[in-house]
């Protein structure tokens, strides 16, 4: 028998009395990590222990010790093995060996000068120039405080980079590259991006091989004003590699609170505690997750419906063997135990994507993990869960009739035919998407998932990465962005010059509202060079249209392109990248929206770094800088549906100008790379004044109608009451000044 919500689960709470429970007061005692949490650390350590470097392309370093005891016989053999040597050298960081490996393959090539062919030169100079542009960024852009130095464009106050040497040196290189190969696009775009952060742009570079200023990458038409980072000030610039970020209030005191994870085999999962002043403590050892590390990407969500937000740690992307996800349940406070054998959807996969959604309207959250199938790493299906109410799930995939395996980056959930069951939609690399209707299950089957991909018209892009349902164009039908992934440099120089390029671009599905959908990237403006990864989307400027934040790049140090913003303006979009100072160079992932500060308006986190383990970066927190218009905050707590109201469908109707106008929402933690918090955080514009707030709940679909709203407050809703509840706020400066003592 299913439990009640009156058996909200308990269990281990006893192991954690006296955990943390805010900020305030004396510190919480540090417990340590429980016995599943030590077990699973202990799991994790033996896996990274026992990854063959050989198979397995981001471990650098324990490949360069294979490859220094490689045997080689022949001088053709030294050469490729010197090179192969210098490139991982690269990959690692070690960037001054890389230097001495690249040297050195000079001098045997001159040795051996027929053994080369006629592309040696120019890759050696490419390894040299990309060296030379790494050494840069990591004597301007790693010290903490400084991740703004790597972004493009630079903005009229950026000061040059006070180390410039290596800087300069990549720009003569990627000078004599251009020079040498005037018709690839990758050196150019790589010549411009170095001559602006040494700000000599465009008069370093001639004339000949500039890209033109007036290119929306490096000229909004609109000012959005600059969202400063203040991500050291406050104490959340973690350093590391790719990674995901949850933005939500993780100890229950009503602030938002941070967990970053980074791919690292070893790298820990942070949680930083909002200490309600502007500032942040990593509270990761209180909470008990010591030893929990790596993870690509995080997705929370209430899943045992007791009022704490629970955190699900997705590993083993791009990995040619499968890893274990770890279920973080909260047990109030922001103290976590791993409950994923206990919940019983421990497996091991190669993952970062997955959706929590009700798709059988129960009032419990079930789960749905997408994992990576390649010819490396061999079949892993997709995983259906069904929540079981008593803090267990069950595999249900065979019996929803689940048909979506592949190379799976992203799974997303929403009512696209407004028929109160969540949809599936399965982005996959390399083959095309799959939509699955929901519909009642028969005998055996809590529900079933028909494949309506083709008559929906939703099948690309083909080489597609994150996804997520939205209503862009607010008219109250849920719509679908889907990034493409393939790109160079070389199409971000194309589209900059009008150029045709190469590069796979967005899908942006507008609902016709009839089952079907309409491809208008194109006519929304969203058919850009996006090599998206992380991302995510938000209300920048309160003006109740959701605008789309695309972080960019993979693996390959050479990739290096800026993540890019597009402001929703009523239905089309414009980029403002330059205005917003959003053109980071770092590998971009995990990305939340969120109102950090308390002032109403919506500021960013983003997690950056790269693959490879020389590629770290420090994560950012952006500062919006505000722009006037009203906005509302929704907190929901479901009784019959699930306890934070996923999935649930909110219309805001407000009085502007004299007119009414609707703006809808539907709660949940954005798009597939990234989590918001789960709370409805609404732009309304100039409007005067609230008229009405229609909140659909999901499952059991009650319809709360409240009056009475006023503008720029918060307020709790409780489904079924038909009434708000103002909530207190607390506005703080974000990264106020503190004595390094004290954090």
């Amino acid at each position: 028998m299913r439990n009640t919500r009156s058996g909200a689960l308990l269990l281990g709470a006893a192991l954690v009395v006296g955990a943390a429970t805010g900020c305030g007061g004396d510190a919480a005692p540090v417990l340590g990590p429980t016995a599943s949490t030590r077990a699973m650390a202990a799991h994790l350590r033996a896996l990274a222990d026992s990854v063959d470097p050989r198979v397995v392309p981001y471990v650098n370093r324990r490949r360069i010790a294979g490859m220094r005891t490689t045997p080689v016989r022949t001088p053709g053999e030294r050469i490729t093995m010197r090179g192969m040597i210098a490139q991982e050298q690269l990959r690692a960081g070690l960037l001054a060996e890389a230097d001495s490996s690249l040297a050195e393959l000079r001098r045997m090539a001159g040795v051996y000068a027929d053994l080369v062919g006629p592309e040696f030169d120019v890759t050696v100079r490419e390894l040299e120039a990309i060296g030379a542009f790494r050494r840069g960024v990591v004597a301007n852009c790693l010290p903490p405080g400084t991740s703004a130095r790597c972004r493009v464009p630079t903005l009229p106050d950026d000061v040059p980079p006070p180390e410039a040497d290596a800087f300069e040196e990549a720009l003569s290189r990627y000078l004599e590259l251009a020079r040498l190969e005037p018709d690839n696009l990758n050196h150019r775009w790589l010549l411009n991006v170095t001559a602006m952060l040494l700000g000599r742009w465009p008069d370093a570079v001639p004339e000949a091989l500039r890209l033109p200023a007036e290119s929306p990458m490096f000229r909004s038409p609109t000012d959005v004003g600059v969202f400063v980072d203040v991500a050291h000030e406050a104490g959340v610039d973690v350093l590391g590699l790719a990674g995901g970020s949850v933005l939500d209030d993780l100890d229950g005191d009503g602030d938002l609170d941070l967990m970053a994870s980074s791919r690292g085999l070893l790298d820990p999962l942070r949680l930083l505690l909002n200490r309600g002043d502007g500032t942040f403590e990593d509270a990761t050892e209180r909470a008990g997750l010591q030893g929990l590390v790596g993870g690509l990407n995080l997705v929370q969500a209430d899943y045992d419906n007791d009022g704490d937000v629970d955190v699900l740690v997705l590993r083993g992307a791009w990995m040619p063997r499968g890893f274990p996800n770890s279920l973080l349940r909260n047990e109030g406070g922001g103290f976590f135990t791993d409950a994923t054998r206990q919940a019983g959807i421990f497996s091991e996969h190669p993952t970062q994507t997955a959706v929590w959604a009700d798709f059988d309207g129960d009032g419990w959250l079930d789960l749905v993990i997408g994992n990576e199938s390649t010819p490396g790493a061999g079949r892993h299906p997709v995983e259906v869960y069904r929540n079981l109410g008593d803090g267990t799930f069950q595999d249900v995939a065979g019996a929803v009739g689940i048909a979506a395996d592949g190379f799976v980056k992203a799974v997303v959930a929403g009512d696209y035919d407004g028929d109160g069951r969540p949809d599936l939609y399965v982005s996959r690399l390399r083959e095309p998407n799959v939509l699955l209707r929901n519909v009642p299950g028969t005998e055996g089957a809590p529900w079933r998932f028909v494949d309506v991909t083709d008559e929906a018209g939703v099948a690309g892009p083909n080489d597609s990465f994150p996804a997520w349902f939205f209503d862009f164009d607010q008219d109250g039908r849920e719509d679908l962005f889907v990034s493409g992934y393939f790109a160079l440099p070389a199409d971000l120089a194309a589209e900059a010059l009008g150029r045709a390029h190469e590069a796979v671009v967005p899908a942006l599905y507008r609902n016709r509202g009839d089952g079907t959908f309409e491809d208008v990237a194109a006519r929304a403006g969203l058919d850009r060079v996006l090599y998206t990864m992380g991302s995510n989307f938000g209300d920048l400027d309160n003006d109740g249209w959701l605008d789309v934040y695309a972080g960019t790049g993979d693996p390959d140090p050479r990739t290096i392109m800026p993540s890019r913003m597009f402001r929703n303006v009523h239905g089309t979009f414009e980029e403002v990248t330059a205005s917003g100072g959003f053109g980071f160079l770092h590998k971009g992932h995990g990305v939340s929206f969120g109102d950090v500060d308390d002032d109403g308006d919506q500021d960013l986190y983003v997690v950056l770094g790269g693959a490879y383990e020389g590629d770290v970066a420090r994560n950012v927190l952006l500062v919006n800088p505000g722009h006037g218009g009203h906005w509302l905050r929704l907190h929901l707590e479901g009784r019959r549906a699930n306890r934070a109201g996923v999935g649930a469908r909110i219309r805001v109707d407000v009085e502007e100008g004299g007119r009414v106008r609707s703006i809808h929402r539907v709660l949940g933690s954005g798009g597939s790379f990234g989590a918001s918090p789960l709370r409805v955080e609404v732009g309304l514009g100039r409007a005067e004044r609230v008229v009405r707030v229609e909140v659909r709940w999901p499952g059991s679909g009650t319809l709360d109608v409240i009056e009475g709203v006023a503008v720029d407050a918060a307020y709790r809703i409780v489904e079924g009451s038909g009434r708000a509840t103002p909530l207190p706020l607390h506005p703080v400066d974000l990264g106020r000044s503190v004595d390094p003592g004290e954090r």
